[in-house]
């Protein structure tokens, strides 16, 4: 149980410039995409939780902190007010934290909407100037190269057969294996330029920064704007052609699959199991074709009202989704962890914000890496497989998967995105 604070919010305009400037080098924290996003700075109070009961525990703890605080927030945008950043392990069993993390300042856009908010115990003087924590900074480029990590590209190949023989024998109908790449982080470094780098690379993904996990995420968990609930499910993937021409046929291609079409339909049904068990009721649109820089993706899109159920709830029911599970959830886990023999930490766990009016953002955590205290990076990737997938081009599915973090960190600068 975590002992109740009384925190104080005051958001007003914001004049300065782009917010990542004024983040944290070595431990950024942000949530971005296109024109709006948030950015924090500093930190006032971190909650962590861990196993099965990390999310309920979580929603309990922003409960009390919600109903103890004083708010004042004449903006009343999404991510105005009093807000937090979250991280949450991918796994019941996982040995690393879930997170909680209110800033002690939060920098935001949306539009031409810019606010400042300052996050203060009830002690401090909340409307006290910030010279200290609004510090803009330029950011510098780094380099960083990725060796695999515990599991080789052959040993993937044979994690996949694995996987093959488990679906062909057991009650199991997909299971999505992952494996990792390492590097490390220059003395210096500044994570900052990897975010930058994401944006402009993949200007329609959710760039993300958390407590060290790091990336672009295409796949929106769940999406809360004055009650109206949005989740993507993502699930069907195909590397993008060559040519105008060959990319339509791709595109195509990817459409009629029947293996890719299982994987989506099994991915879109899970979802829609979880939330109704939450009492959202549901709609979906037909399956289509999204495209990114680097791949195709089959893609639902689903709608409803939050109701009475919390944000957290939410996850809790959508988390694992078959696009980073498997089929059934409750087969599949005990399997991939036996596959796999490794520990994703937050790969593929839900990362994001919400706010004390109930408005959230939260992607899965796919396309990024986690940065730990010393230094260490690991990037995951994985693939889901069904009856039908062959190892060889699942292999070649993942290293596609590990471009943008890989690029982020090795490549030069692009022009500023920040």
């Amino acid at each position: 149980m975590h002992t109740p604070v009384a925190l104080t919010a005051r958001t007003e305009p914001f004049t300065g410039s782009a917010p990542l400037r004024y983040s944290d080098a070595r431990n950024p924290l942000a949530f971005l995409k296109g024109d709006e996003g948030i950015v924090g700075i500093g930190e006032t109070l971190r909650l962590t939780f861990t196993g099965r009961s990390r999310f309920a525990d979580a929603a309990a703890a922003w409960a009390a902190i919600c109903a103890s605080a004083t708010v004042d927030d004449p903006m009343q945008l999404p991510g105005t007010g009093l807000v937090a950043f979250g991280a949450f392990a991918f796994d019941d069993e996982s040995q690393a934290e879930s997170v909680l993390v209110i800033p002690q300042a939060v920098i935001g856009e949306s539009g031409d909407d810019r606010w400042v908010t300052r996050i203060t115990l009830d002690q401090e003087d909340s409307s006290a100037p910030l010279p200290d924590l609004l510090a803009e900074t330029d950011i510098d480029e780094m380099r960083v190269d990725f060796t695999h990590g515990r599991i080789s590209g052959a040993a993937y190949e044979g994690a996949v057969v694995g996987a093959l023989e488990q679906i062909r024998t057991a009650d199991v109908s997909k299971l999505v294996i992952a494996r990792d790449l390492e590097g490390r982080l220059p003395a210096g470094g500044d994570l900052r330029s990897v975010i930058r780098g994401l944006r402009r690379r993949y200007p329609t993904a959710m760039a993300y920064a958390v407590d060290g996990l790091i990336g672009a995420s295409p796949e929106t968990l769940v999406r809360v704007r004055g009650g109206d609930l949005f989740t993507r499910v993502l699930a069907g993937t195909a590397a993008r052609g060559a040519t105008k021409p060959l990319d339509a046929e791709v595109a195509e291609s990817l459409s009629a699959s029947g293996k890719n079409s299982r994987e989506h339909a099994l991915a879109v049904e899970s979802a829609l199991a979880s939330l109704a068990e939450v009492g959202v009721e549901p709609a979906e649109s037909e399956p289509f074709t999204l495209q990114l820089p680097n791949l195709w993706h089959l893609a639902t899109d689903i709608t409803g009202s939050i109701g009475d159920a919390t944000v957290f709830e939410v996850m809790d029911a959508l988390h694992p989704t078959a696009a980073v599970g498997g089929t059934p959830t409750a087969e599949a886990l005990p399997r991939i962890r036996r596959i796999e023999g490794l520990d994703r930490m937050r790969y593929a766990g839900p990362v994001g914000w919400v706010d004390a009016a109930g408005n959230a953002t939260w992607a899965i955590a796919l396309r990024g890496a986690e940065v730990a205290a010393n230094g260490t990076i690991r990037a995951f990737a994985g693939a889901g497989i069904v009856e039908g997938s062959d190892p060889a081009a699942e292999l070649r599915e993942t290293e596609i998967k590990f471009r943008p973090i890989r690029d982020a960190f090795a490549d030069p600068l692009p022009e500023d995105a920040s």
